[in-house]
């Protein structure tokens, strides 16, 4: 059985010159948090000053350490700290002003009042609020590593991609907002009853902005953060991590390792677990194809539930056998996506040879690339779904897909803005 650990590399002096990252995600059910939870605890065991923290509004870390966790940090045993933030104090301090002012304007449009205070909170914002303590505890500098619990792909995905929107949103309209109201305020409030920003609200939204780019930036550098994909050999749930994988090299997140979870062992009786063990195998061959060259962390379904120190410690173990926990598993980008003039390039990382014969085929929204033996999977973006590809070079390790846009089916959607 193939690991995939034994080429880590460990970033020098983690414990006196930067804090680490290490963010979990996936499909709800996969034991995603129990894979946070025991990275977390043999971090601490290691000496690392670590803090686990749930960005789902469904905490359950309280339910895997089996302690009581709350809104600020909890120690659960040396060197570790939990924390299951209170999404309304977060709110109120990181989207209060804002929110406030958001929901009075809704209100005078003649919006319901209760409406009004609910659709003011931005979609994605509650979880990223909680996203936003990774950079307090930078400032802080009391931990080495911190270990994210995100909530399932679905909501990670729209995690990932809020500071790119309101960077976006926030880069083209706040500094035009801001020069406008300071000019039109005081005519406004003698014309009409119009909630307009003041410079409380303002300097909120600036602040927000600036933890904004510093969480951007932290969370794509590969030397700091990375994210761990948790999976089981099932089809539905390999499929949607596939997607997941995607979108976060889109946005420019880096995975380093995967987490396959609950393997049946091979100890286990035949008679009965036959068919199952062998659509594992099958699975975890799927899994190969669709992620290599990132390392693949098989993880054996445990006898006992996942919950309390002694087994997250079993589990921590069977994840990372003797590796440091904190280590980059993958260094650089497995996907990436580049636009051209009338084109996209999609850049993989494959382990073969570039004179081997490539051959491309595609179902729906999946890319099927064969060289030689090698077969690997990919879920496409929105972006490049449909589009034709009329290039593929090989390039030492480097596979360069050329998708051809529709130039003239853009310039019509332009003219219809």
């Amino acid at each position: 059985m193939v690991h995939g650990l034994t080429k880590q590399s460990r970033l020098p002096g983690l414990l006196n010159t930067s804090m680490r990252v290490i963010l979990y995600t996936g499909k709800g059910g996969v034991g995603k948090t129990s894979a946070a939870a025991a990275t977390a605890l043999r971090a601490a065991e290691l000496g690392y000053k670590t803090i686990v923290l749930s960005t789902d509004i469904a905490h359950s870390l309280s339910d895997s350490y089996d302690v009581e966790l709350g809104h600020d940090p909890t120690l659960i045993t040396t060197n570790l700290w939990g924390q299951e933030t209170d999404i309304l104090e977060t709110l109120r301090v990181k989207w209060g002003t804002i929110q406030r002012y958001m929901a009075a304007l809704f209100a005078w449009r003649g919006i319901d009042e209760i409406v009004a205070d609910e659709i003011a909170i931005l979609p994605g914002m509650e979880e990223l609020a909680n996203l936003l303590y990774i950079i307090h505890y930078q400032d802080e500098g009391k931990y080495d590593v911190v270990i994210v619990d995100c909530a399932p792909t679905g909501e990670t995905l729209r995690l990932l991609s809020f500071p790119e929107m309101l960077h976006w949103w926030m880069t083209r309209m706040f500094p035009i907002g801001k020069m406008v109201a300071s000019m039109v305020h005081p005519l406004a409030r003698a014309l009409t009853n119009i909630p307009l920003p003041d410079k409380e609200v303002f300097d909120s939204i600036q602040d927000l902005y600036n933890e904004l780019e510093r969480i951007r930036a932290l969370l794509t550098d590969p030397k700091i953060s990375s994210v761990r994909l948790v999976m089981n050999p099932e089809k539905m749930v390999i499929k949607e991590a596939q997607r997941t994988f995607t979108y976060l090299s889109l946005y420019g997140y880096a995975t380093d390792l995967v987490v396959c979870n609950r393997l049946i062992p091979e100890t286990v009786a035949e008679d009965y677990f036959h068919a199952w063990k062998e659509h594992q195998k099958h699975y975890l061959q799927m899994i190969h194809d669709s992620f290599a060259p990132l390392p693949i962390a098989p993880v054996p379904l445990l006898q006992e539930e996942i919950v309390g120190l002694p087994m997250l410690r079993k589990m921590g173990q069977a994840l990372f056998r003797d590796q440091d926990p904190t280590g980059v598993f993958y260094e650089g980008h497995v996907q990436d996506i580049q636009k051209g003039e009338g084109y996209y390039i999609l850049t993989l990382t494959l382990p073969f040879s570039s004179k081997e014969k490539i051959e491309l085929s595609r179902n729906a929204d999946e890319l099927v690339i064969r060289v030689a033996h090698f077969r690997r999977n990919i879920v496409l973006p929105h972006i490049l779904m449909g589009l034709p590809v009329t290039e593929a070079k090989l390039e030492g390790d480097k596979l360069r897909l050329k998708f051809q846009r529709d130039a003239a089916k853009e310039a019509a959607e332009r003219r219809r803005k």
